[in-house]
């Protein structure tokens, strides 16, 4: 299963954590985990490249991580509450695939 928990500070969005694997297909097959790396990697690129946002990204060997930095980062924030949406909708589309978090922090 995908293990993705999201950051809220005061309800706002600040970053993420996805871990895992969703187990709906073999590894390279897997159509939900091909969905939720694409979403991923277009929110973190999104986020650092077009908008120029200096967030933190940690690439781990099952993990990827991103903080966004103190300040007005609203179209950042927008990025992960699409993100969010993304996954919610696979979430119910393909059961027990991904599990989602919403950490207040």
């Amino acid at each position: 299963m995908i293990n993705a928990v999201f950051y809220k500070q005061n309800g706002v969005y600040k970053g993420f954590s996805v871990s895992g694997h969703a187990g709906f297909a073999d590894f390279g097959q897997d159509i939900v985990c091909a969905s939720v790396t694409s979403a991923l990697q277009c929110t973190a690129n999104g986020i650092t490249e077009i908008l120029k946002v200096d967030a933190d990204v940690v690439v781990l060997d099952n993990e990827i991580k991103l903080s966004l930095p103190d300040g007005d980062n609203s179209c950042a924030v927008a990025f992960l509450q699409a993100f969010y949406m993304h996954l919610k909708l696979l979430s119910e589309d393909y059961h027990g695939t991904i599990k989602l978090t919403i950490s207040e922090v």
